[in-house]
């Protein structure tokens, strides 16, 4: 088809996420592969945020999309009721890269569904109904995910769409401490109120986090912030849900992001890099005691597309990719320099407040005024449609064959692993003199 014809098609006829309807424009994507795509009219384009996160192999990784063509020849579909061997394989792979001790999974098609399976399981197993939550999160759009989200997508639906219980807790954000204080000498006060909460709360089934959050900023806790929360949950009987859905597969380096920390949950989700992003699979794993939980007790939660063996099969073949790749070891080395790189463009340019990041996941946070720390925009702009600087900047990239991910006010870094550093510095070149947009904006002190 023509291009325009795509787009005009597309545009009239298609609902786009997370922003109002009038006025999309999609740029039509014709081709991809590894760190690139293209457009209709041919155009080259570096993918510098993995489309959301997500393809952290790369486009069209060619492992991976044998394991779904050959799924497909010879079992494409299969009821949740039955095993197959697309289901084995990957669930006995899953037990030597998860944390230790999560060794029994459901398998859904979204990081969405993962979590939704995931607080559902709390819930049943404990018997209580609340959940403690944090202010910069995201969790997913479905009614009980969407109500543990923090940020402003959970404000834009709650008087339509709400589950009741959660309480939502201060965010390990040291640039914008939410107690205006100074790490180290805060103590972790944002994981020590946890410990006040579900000490007053009462009927806590479990607290969900993002061990690195992922679209509210890249927010990387201090090294005991996770550790101390581990404890404070068992201390209280309360489930520990990680929401891995961005922070896993070698995005931060480790399979996981708890790794870093030596932290296992109780129950961990997960879904984009578990195929590449090639298929769409979410995945709930959880220890061998909350499963046990339903032996001689109803498990009120399931799908038809649950462990749908042409999802399964390409994570299989992900995972050998992975591995075979090394992507874990070069997040770790490529995340080095892309700290420093970008650090050399923090300190070139007034509007960048912050950039911050573990492995190849960063943001470069944008404010008006260094001093203040004031930002150009706010969620409360985003939800009303107004003009963000960040879109702005992200505009300015894309003109120049770089696609980068910008939300609120900050932009997210996040090439696929496999991204050579000729293709990372060509980026980062661009994002350096598209910040010129922001500097402009600036405001003295």
């Amino acid at each position: 088809m023509d291009p325009e014809e795509i787009r005009r098609i597309v545009r009239e006829t298609n609902y786009v996420t997370w922003r109002r309807q009038g006025g999309w424009d999609p740029l039509v994507l014709a081709r991809a592969q590894g760190s690139k795509f293209w457009d209709g009219a041919g155009r080259e384009y570096i993918d510098l945020s993995s489309q959301l996160i997500a393809t952290n192999l790369g486009h069209g990784n060619a492992a991976v999309a044998e394991a779904i063509a050959e799924q497909a020849r010879s079992v494409a579909y299969a009821a949740p009721g039955f095993a197959t061997e697309a289901r084995a394989r990957l669930s006995s792979v899953l037990t030597e890269v998860l944390p230790k001790g999560l060794s029994r999974f459901f398998f859904s098609t979204s990081g969405t569904e993962a979590n939704e399976a995931a607080l559902k399981i709390a819930r049943a197993v404990t018997g209580r109904t609340k959940v403690v939550a944090r202010y910069r999160s995201y969790h997913g759009s479905t009614a009980a995910s969407i109500s543990v989200t923090g940020e402003f997508r959970r404000r834009a639906i709650e008087p339509l769409e709400k589950v009741p219980g959660t309480v939502f807790a201060p965010d390990c954000y040291c640039y914008r401490c939410p107690f205006g204080r100074t790490y180290p000498e805060c103590g972790v006060a944002c994981a020590e109120y946890v410990d006040y909460q579900l000490e007053r709360e009462g009927d806590v089934a479990a607290m969900i986090v993002e061990p690195v959050v992922g679209t509210n900023g890249v927010l990387v806790p201090v090294p005991e912030y996770l550790p101390r929360l581990r404890e404070i949950t068992k201390k209280h009987g309360v489930l520990l849900i990680a929401d891995e859905v961005m922070s896993a597969w070698g995005r931060v380096g480790e399979w996981f992001a708890v790794d870093h920390w030596g932290v296992r949950p109780d129950l961990l989700t997960t879904a984009k890099g578990i195929t590449g992003a090639q298929v769409p699979l979410g995945l709930t794993a959880s220890t061998a005691e909350v499963h046990d939980a339903f032996r001689d007790r109803y498990f009120p939660h399931g799908h038809t597309y649950e462990a749908h063996p042409l999802t399964l099969a390409p994570a299989v073949a992900a995972i050998g990719e992975y591995r075979r790749l090394g992507l874990l070891e070069k997040s770790r080395r490529d995340g080095e320099y892309l700290l420093r790189r970008l650090g050399e463009i923090r300190d070139a340019h007034p509007s960048v407040g912050e950039v911050r990041g573990l492995g190849l996941f960063a943001a470069v946070e944008l404010v008006k005024n260094r001093a203040t720390r004031e930002p150009f925009n706010t969620e409360d702009d985003k939800l009303a449609g107004r003009p963000l600087v960040v879109e702005q900047v992200t505009a300015a990239m894309l003109k120049e064959g770089v696609f980068c991910v910008g939300w609120v006010s900050h932009l997210i870094v996040a090439p696929p692993l496999i991204v050579t550093r000729e293709e990372l510095d060509r980026a980062l070149d661009v994002l350096d003199r598209s910040l010129v947009v922001a500097d402009q904006k600036v405001v003295a002190a």
